[in-house]
């Protein structure tokens, strides 16, 4: 007797299927590895199962104030383990999240909520109490839920995190969601101006989780403990956990950098993949409780968004881990994009940046479009399925960075013979002086070199005769000589660096301005001493 034929399936099932949803990563780690830990946050800890239902019921929550898909959902949080459980939430609600940075001055706070149109918010307590920011989410129309830590007190009538995950339904919400739709709206770190919105699918930030696996060498059986000292809404970090989640990893949750703290943790919780930035390294290195510190638990080291001093890399790779890999990317270009692998550490020195990862495709490209060959300098170009749909209502911006059917990364570079990319500078650094190009980052190189030299960044400022001077703004360490002057650093200069490459001044300042990730604000150099020479310096 024959079958009826099958009746129509509902539409929210056909999406289901087959769809690349980022909150579905938890969702499945969790029918895999229900009992492992996921995160740890100091004496806290969340099995697979207890963060899946725990986002399930936030997902519900804010389905059930009446948000639908391509609401955005702002979060204005330091990390913490029910940061992430409200993220994943807005994810499997079908929502987009909208991460600010919390060091971000108020007004631009403002300018992201505004140009996002964000209309309900996840907040910690600790920011939530500011006048200032209470005040710009009323004039804004903003609802805030609270994220509340150990010893916050939270204001009577906001909801808080913890109160919406402690009911509702635990199951994942049936919501359409396609995995070419917005998930996230990311803003840029302002390192050359005001902030743009990057917006990525499910799809392009997926793409990436299972090549960054591969690539850094994590399985299931295999059980890594991951890091999260970097700050979550940053790509680097949320990349980072995202493929800790899928892989069935680890996560210990750290609220900022504290040297002491995070040598006790990798003891603690036997932490084997630590991602953080040569600064970072550096400051552990030099702790003195590094040599008490049973920190053999560590298999790899990743570093990022700066270069690494060869002095500094090899006694690392001595005494500290043993590989250490350089892992690129940007907002717009999912991270990661490129690694120098650990194999090719004590080969290769300088700003190298290695290949492109599993899943991309990265160039040298001409003023025209024409790919450059290895030693011909040009923008550094990617194609891969991590890019980004563009910025979000800036369709000029959009179409300059995907002219020639490669996203342009603003960088420049050249490939060696080995077809190894190597990073020149942002093209917005190179700086023009007196007919020469010279890149800011080779300056700057040479002036890490000093060891009384603890930060540094070259710029170009207007100057009458050479059109940029070449201009060097730097930190001392604590421990310089008190002899350590700008006749001492340009005398350096002058023995590793051509005439027309050493800076026509040397300023000497406390701290550079620096974003809440480690990127110098170059801009803000710029803006602050344009008119350096004019006044005679």
């Amino acid at each position: 007797m024959p079958t009826a034929a099958p009746g129509p399936v509902p539409s929210q099932f056909h999406s289901r299927i087959s769809r690349i949803a980022l909150g579905d990563v938890v969702h499945r780690s969790a029918r895999r590895f229900g009992a492992r830990t996921a995160l740890i946050e100091g004496e806290h800890r969340i099995t697979y199962s207890e963060l899946d239902a725990a986002s399930n019921r936030f997902a519900h929550h804010l389905l059930g104030l009446g948000l639908a898909g391509g609401d955005r959902v702002g979060m204005l949080c330091n990390n913490s383990i029910q940061m992430v459980v409200a993220m994943l939430g807005i994810q499997k609600a079908g929502l987009v999240w909208v991460p600010i940075n919390t060091a971000l001055a108020v007004d631009a706070i403002g300018y992201i909520l505004g140009h996002a149109g964000v209309r309900h918010m996840v907040i910690d307590t600790a920011l939530h109490a500011r006048p200032e920011l209470r005040e710009l989410l009323a004039e804004k129309g903003v609802a805030p839920i609270l994220c509340v830590l150990d010893g916050d007190a939270p204001s009577a009538g906001v909801p808080t995190v913890p109160q919406t995950i402690a009911q509702g339904p635990a199951a994942l919400p049936e919501v359409p969601i396609d995995s070419t739709q917005l998930a996230l709206i990311m803003y840029t770190s302002g390192t050359t101006g005001r902030q743009k919105g990057v917006m990525h699918s499910h799809a392009s930030v997926h793409s990436v989780l299972l090549s960054n696996m591969v690539e850094w060498g994590s399985s299931p059986e295999r059980a890594d403990v991951w890091s999260s000292v970097l700050p979550l809404f940053h790509c680097g970090q949320h990349t980072v956990l995202m493929s800790a989640l899928a892989v069935g990893g680890s996560l210990v949750v750290l609220r900022g950098f504290d040297p002491g703290a995070v040598l006790a943790a990798i003891e603690r919780h036997r932490i084997t993949v630590m991602v953080g930035l040569p600064m970072m390294y550096g400051a552990l290195l030099a702790h003195p409780q590094r040599t008490a510190r049973d920190i053999s638990s560590l298999r790899l080291c990743v570093y990022a968004m700066a270069p690494m001093s060869r002095t500094l890399l090899l006694r690392l790779l001595d005494e500290f881990c043993t590989d250490f890999a350089l892992v690129s990317g940007q907002t717009e270009m999912y991270p990661g994009a490129t690694i120098f692998e650990a194999h090719e550490q004590r080969r290769r020195f300088g700003s190298y940046w290695g290949v492109g990862t599993l899943v991309n495709e990265v160039a040298v490209m001409g003023d025209d479009g024409e790919l450059l060959g290895p030693g011909q300098v040009g923008e550094i170009v990617f194609r891969g399925p991590n890019v980004m749909l563009g910025y979000y209502n800036d369709p000029e911006a959009t179409a300059n960075a995907q002219r020639f059917g490669w996203h342009h990364s603003g960088d420049l570079g050249k490939l060696d013979a080995d077809g190894q990319l190597i990073f020149l500078d942002r093209l917005k650094d190179m700086v023009k002086s007196g007919g020469e190009n010279v890149p800011s980052i080779k300056v700057e190189e040479v002036l890490l070199r000093h060891p009384a030299v603890l930060n540094a960044a070259v710029v170009g400022l207007p100057h009458e005769r050479w059109g940029e001077a070449i201009t060097a703004f730097v930190t001392r360490r604590p421990d310089a000589p008190a002899d350590f002057d700008e006749d001492v650093l340009t005398a350096h200069c002058k023995e590793h660096l051509g005439g027309f490459e050493v800076p026509k001044k040397i300023v000497f300042l406390p701290a550079l301005p620096m974003t809440s990730t480690g990127k110098i604000q170059k801009f803000e150099l710029r803006r602050a001493h344009h008119d350096h020479y004019e006044r005679g310096g």
